[in-house]
């Protein structure tokens, strides 16, 4: 099975990427609106398929991707019935399962930080996702959207504390840089639900606690309300229009050799501008460059920075796509927004036939 736990700085969100290899089929956990374009690379460059997204609940401090990620690539959005949002294509209940591939995730109801919060466990109960339920020696707050200090202390100690002790947990949130935690260190070392604390005990903990709303409040919870569609049309973010280009995990745009030579052969963006970012002496070796390419040295790269127009778009290539991406991100800091980087580099466009030239000595 694939795992990875992903983090948005801003909320301090952690997504979770599972996939079924055999089956190639995926599901994310609490995937934020801003980093759709970074889950769906991982997804691809994994050589999986999102089949659903599933939130644990109506997020309160950003804005989930479920139906940004439903526009892009038909995945199904999932969430608790409790939770009353539209836009749901399968409303889930406890005791429900999703599958993905061989692999599946049974459903608990675990209200109390919100009437409609869900944990999801694997089907081997080697790890389970809390949501704000459970978090590291810690909770969710109890103060707003339906919330009951009372309902939440039962989910949790009936509902996740009773996992076996090994399970591993993942929260919804961490705002210490921890990652994951496990049922038998909850029980222990959970100053608001471990140990002896009783539901009196954690009730007078949350009537106590004084913290301010979140920040994205007023936006974040009408917009989960919808499964994150947007207001009015609908309107998907603006992707790049002028090449055929993909975004990688890393974060950057990338074109493949082929569509960069059918666009420099169609002459269909005239305005392209190529440079190669390999030394002088490699420009003319034997892979020599693609015809029309401006020499541009990584080294010498920020000083001729001038000698390039930030309002036309760029493609950045090198030996074998490495350097080129460093060229794309000091580029990107220098204000080119319409910039990519040729993946595989010369070592791709060479592999593929593509034409190229070399200059005289």
């Amino acid at each position: 099975m694939v795992f990875r736990q992903l983090f948005d700085a801003t909320s301090s969100t952690y997504t979770y990427l599972l996939g079924d290899l055999p089956s190639g089929e995926a599901v994310l956990i609490d995937p934020v609106y801003d980093n759709e374009r970074r889950d769906l690379a991982l997804v691809r460059e994994c050589g999986l398929r999102l089949v659903a997204t599933l939130d644990t609940h109506v997020h309160a401090d950003h804005v989930t991707a479920a139906w940004l990620l439903k526009q892009r690539c038909g995945s199904e959005i999932l969430l608790s019935r409790a939770a009353g949002a539209a836009n749901v294509d399968r409303a889930l209940q406890h005791g429900d399962r999703v599958s993905f591939g061989n692999r599946h995730l049974e459903v608990r109801a675990t209200p109390g930080h919100t009437n409609g919060c869900l944990s999801y466990v694997l089907d081997d109960h080697s790890m389970a996702f809390t949501g704000d339920s459970l978090l590291i020696r810690g909770c969710g707050r109890t103060d707003f959207q339906q919330g009951s200090a009372a309902t939440l202390y039962r989910s949790v100690r009936e509902q996740i504390l009773s996992l076996p002790p090994g399970c591993l947990l993942y929260p919804g949130h961490d705002y210490r840089g921890v990652t994951v935690t496990s049922v038998a260190e909850e029980l222990r070392f959970n100053p608001r639900l471990g140990g002896d604390a009783s539901e009196a005990d954690f009730t007078g903990y949350m009537q106590h606690l004084g913290l301010p709303h979140p920040k994205q409040m007023a936006v974040a919870v009408p917009a989960n309300l919808q499964c994150g569609r947007p207001e009015g049309t609908g309107a998907l973010p603006v992707q790049p229009d002028w090449a055929p280009l993909t975004f990688t995990f890393g974060g950057l745009w990338e074109i493949r050799p082929a569509a960069l030579e059918e666009l420099l052969a169609a002459r269909t963006l005239p305005a392209l501008q190529l440079i190669d970012v390999r030394e002088p002496q490699e420009f003319n070796d034997s892979l020599g460059h693609i015809p029309g390419a401006l020499s541009v040295p990584l080294p010498e790269l920020m000083a001729r920075v001038g000698e390039l127009d930030p309002a036309r778009p760029l493609i950045a290539v090198c030996r074998s796509g490495a350097r080129s991406a460093q060229a794309v991100v000091l580029l990107q800091k220098a204000g080119f927004t319409q910039v990519a980087n040729m993946g595989g580099g010369m070592l791709r466009w060479m592999a593929e036939l593509l034409p190229v030239e070399v200059s005289s000595a």
